[in-house]
């Protein structure tokens, strides 16, 4: 398909700097082709403020703002934390909305009639494979433009020279234009000072942390939540029930008042080259830490060792894109079989950037008080030693083997 044939373009549309320069340049470079602008809701909540007027501003004939905050917590969010899923400390927070985008953007493109979908990650980073993997799952013919793959720009500073080139407005300056991503689960910072590791990030600057405050800025008193779940997901905070999207957002306010879920870590991209960025993820921390309370009393030690296993593949198969596949469908069922007693409450003390555990109740409860006990109990620790020996044996026939004794 050539250039001048693509008359219809759906753009997934954040209005950062990335996406606000794509709409002049795909003017400038598709013959003038009607760009529709599409803005996943995934909770960046401020971020939507204005996002209309700018997108037709710079030449979009519409926006569409599509609700998906629900669809991301429910279909992608919730079963990983009934995984327990991490990519390396990392919690997954630009992964979680990636699919969910890409699905909305197909749909979209094929409602509208469009004849290619544009998007605004680089040639460098993850969210390309997301975004592409996602609209070849739902739009497998769709033509798709990834402008930092054509385009001459070589760095954020000649994108912003582009904008003013061209009367884009934008929030930034020069000199706090970090790259960032924020949804309902996160905010990700990456680039000016961070792109060092041996900088030690400024937590304490004002306007770098957006969702909280550090450790040290957190009150002096602790604060205590309580989380109630059924089968491993979310139902109520301090007893309100509610939506598991309404209770990650009272997470975050809580955890972030309190210093919580802020890490500096350097991960491997799906690329192949290393990247150090700064996640805010507040209620996703706590959420996880509250599931593994409640799992260590309700989950038995062979599904949750291997859950913990399968834990690095589901959070490798969302990080590198592949949520709409058949092993992430196999996984999930895993899952939500081995979360099936997952029931209960969980108290926890939040305190300075610390979540201490303070008391679990389940109905399912694996936890056996007259057995463990060091006082009397129901339990015969005689039997104890027919155990070890057939434990053991194989042991001990190595043994009399190298003593050349059997």
């Amino acid at each position: 398909m050539s250039k001048q044939t693509i008359k219809k373009i759906v753009l997934a549309y954040s209005g950062g700097l990335d996406t606000s320069i794509i709409i002049p340049w795909l003017k400038e470079h598709y013959d003038n082709p009607e760009i529709i602008a599409v803005a996943g809701n995934v909770g960046q909540m401020d971020e939507l403020e204005g996002l209309e007027e700018k997108a037709l501003a710079t030449g979009a004939s519409k926006l569409i703002v599509a609700d998906l905050i629900d669809e991301m917590v429910d279909e992608v969010i919730i079963p990983s934390l009934k995984m327990g899923a991490k990519y390396e400390t990392y919690l997954l927070g630009t992964a979680f909305a990636r699919p969910v985008i890409g699905k909305k953007l197909a749909e979209i493109a094929l409602a509208e009639g469009a004849d290619a979908i544009a998007h605004g990650a680089t040639g460098k980073g993850n969210d390309q494979v997301r975004f592409e993997l996602a609209i070849k799952r739902f739009a497998p013919n769709m033509k798709i433009i990834a402008p930092w793959r054509e385009w001459d720009i070589k760095s954020r500073d000649e994108e912003i020279d582009y904008a003013e080139a061209h009367n884009v407005p934008l929030k930034i300056s020069r000199e706090t234009s970090y790259s960032k991503d924020k949804n309902l689960w996160h905010l990700s910072h990456e680039g000016l000072d961070l792109e060092d590791p041996s900088n030690e990030p400024d937590y304490d600057k004002p306007g770098f942390l957006e969702m909280g405050v550090s450790p040290a800025m957190a009150p002096d008193a602790p604060t205590y939540v309580t989380l109630d779940f059924e089968q491993g997901a979310p139902v109520a905070i301090d007893g309100e029930k509610m939506k598991a999207s309404k209770i990650i957002e009272k997470l975050n306010a809580l955890g972030g008042a309190n210093g919580i879920g802020i890490i500096d870590i350097v991960e491997n991209r799906l690329v192949g080259m290393k990247d150090r960025g700064v996640y805010e993820t507040p209620g996703g921390t706590i959420l996880y830490f509250a599931h593994q309370q409640l799992e260590m009393l309700t989950v038995d030690k062979d599904t949750m060792h291997l859950k913990q296993k399968l834990a690095v593949d589901y959070a490798d198969l969302i990080y590198n894109g592949k949520w709409y596949s058949p092993l992430q469908e196999a996984l999930t069922a895993f899952a939500n079989k081995a979360n099936e007693y997952v029931t209960g409450t969980v108290k926890l003390k939040l305190y300075k950037g610390n979540i201490i555990p303070a008391g679990t109740t389940s109905p399912y409860s694996l936890y056996s008080e007259n057995l463990v006990t060091f006082g009397e109990s129901d339990y015969d620790q005689a039997q104890a030693a027919g155990f070890i020996n057939l434990w053991g044996l194989p042991t001990k026939v190595q043994a009399l083997r190298e003593q050349g004794k059997l």
